[in-house]
């Protein structure tokens, strides 16, 4: 490798097979259409569409699901070098139910236990994620042994160089106790300097709700830059230095809410490396995020620079 990457990535990866009849339950959909799938993957993914050059850390089952997956990756420009099989497990697989505007159910098909929690601090690359300009990771890294500690080795291994990136995901039916995971969102927020997540995982993160409060309770906890998304209030971003923005939300008549926030992330960390001030990042982010909203797919609809700026041009 002659120069770093931009974005690593680290967390889940799999497939989403999403309904092609939307707004009925999902005992009645009939057809359903694949996608690469994983919150950490879709960032990846949504930044390498940006034009960086971006890689995932993750592991699939030796399985067909597991074969697209790098045929995905590849054609979306995403670096698969560290996307390996673990045989004893599944690819997962993930099924929503589709009502607009806002209620859209997962079920995720990853027990007994998913590829991508069995990460291992020793395979690491330890040299490529120190020298990544941005590494990102999330909550569900935490939520188990062996991939736990092999997310905090990484984050160790950057001692906060760069930016790094904690995108809180929250997921509650991944954890055997749920209780545990703020002790362990605390380690972890340590050694970040940018925490990302909703009103829900910035409570389990910080025990409090209130947007502002929630932001700098993160900044207390040590990270540079806050980023607390507000749903239909749009996003709030504070920053150490004193300064922050909040911005509303794109309106957008939404087709799928999910992969919104992994568009926002992707987006994130290209207003990031472009070095923007905070209120035009915020407003990329929000408008990348709406594109995808208003589309089915997730990984698949991650828009391009030139998509975004149409959106921001429109107002």
């Amino acid at each position: 490798m002659t120069e770093p990457y931009d974005l690593i990535t680290m967390g889940r990866i799999g497939v989403d097979l999403y309904p092609l009849r939307t707004g009925v339950p999902l005992a009645q959909v009939e057809t359903f259409a694949k996608f690469l799938g994983g919150s950490a993957t879709n960032v990846a993914v949504a930044a390498a569409r940006l034009g960086r050059r971006t890689a995932v850390i993750s592991r699939t089952g030796a399985d067909p699901f597991g074969a697209y997956i790098h045929q995905a990756l590849q054609e979306f420009g995403v670096d698969d070098r560290w996307v390996t099989p673990v045989a004893r497990y599944l690819t997962p697989v993930t099924f929503c139910e589709i009502f607009p505007p806002d209620d859209f159910p997962l079920y995720f098909y990853r027990r007994p236990k998913a590829p991508d929690l069995e990460i291992h601090p020793g395979e690491l690359d330890l040299d490529a994620v120190r020298g990544s300009r941005i590494f990102w990771m999330t909550g569900t890294g935490l939520s188990e042994e062996p991939s736990r500690s092999a997310t905090l080795a990484a984050l160790e291994s950057r001692a906060r160089s760069g930016t790094t990136v904690f995108d809180l995901d929250w997921r509650p039916m991944f954890w055997a106790d749920p209780a545990e995971a703020r002790a362990h969102y605390a380690e972890a927020l340590k050694y970040t300097t940018v925490a990302v997540g909703n009103l829900d995982e910035c409570e389990v993160a910080t025990g409090v709700r209130e947007p502002r409060a929630c932001a700098e309770a993160l900044l207390d906890a040590g990270v540079e830059m806050a980023v607390v998304k507000q749903g239909p209030k749009g996003v709030l971003a504070v920053h150490r230095d004193g300064s922050s923005a909040e911005v509303p939300p794109v309106p957008v008549e939404v087709v799928n809410g999910l992969g919104a926030g992994d568009a926002f992330g992707g987006a994130l960390c290209h207003g990031l490396l472009a070095g923007w001030d905070l209120e035009p990042v915020m407003r990329y982010a929000n408008a990348a995020g709406a594109i995808v909203a208003s589309a089915l797919a997730c990984s698949s609809a991650m828009p391009t620079e030139s998509e975004v700026e149409a959106v921001l041009a429109r107002g």
